[in-house]
């Protein structure tokens, strides 16, 4: 997969879990620093979008299609602090001609995650 040049940045790293869902990493360092101690926001937002791409890339396969982001709404629950963030997506409409994605940032503990995000694409195959 080729990397974004702001992924690349933000020092993210995609990979797959065992069941083969894609999901993206980024360690915390003095590039993602917001206020002392936490993650910026907006490392967090893009990092969620990362996240969204890769799984609405993975669920469209090898299908050449455009993908244009509509709408991005992302909630912010905890501050990130001083470690490894995750975060991972899940295509939740595929339709034709718009997708509809969620993605989920957390650090120690899934079932806790510091932000949530809700895409909608524009798909133009």
């Amino acid at each position: 997969m080729t990397v974004s040049p702001y992924a690349e940045l933000l020092g993210m790293t995609f990979d797959t879990d065992a069941d083969g869902h894609p999901f993206v990493t980024m360690g915390f360092g003095r590039d993602v620093l917001g206020r002392p101690g936490f993650v910026h926001g907006g490392a967090i937002g893009g990092m969620l979008e990362m996240a969204a791409w890769v799984a609405l890339r993975a669920a469209l396969g090898e299908d050449v299609t455009t993908i244009k982001p509509i709408n991005v709404t992302i909630d912010y629950m905890r501050g990130g602090r001083e470690r490894t963030t995750f975060a991972a997506g899940n295509v939740t409409r595929l339709g034709a001609r718009i997708a509809n994605v969620t993605a989920t940032a957390w650090q120690d503990d899934r079932d806790r995650p510091i932000a949530a995000a809700r895409l909608n694409y524009l798909l133009k195959r």
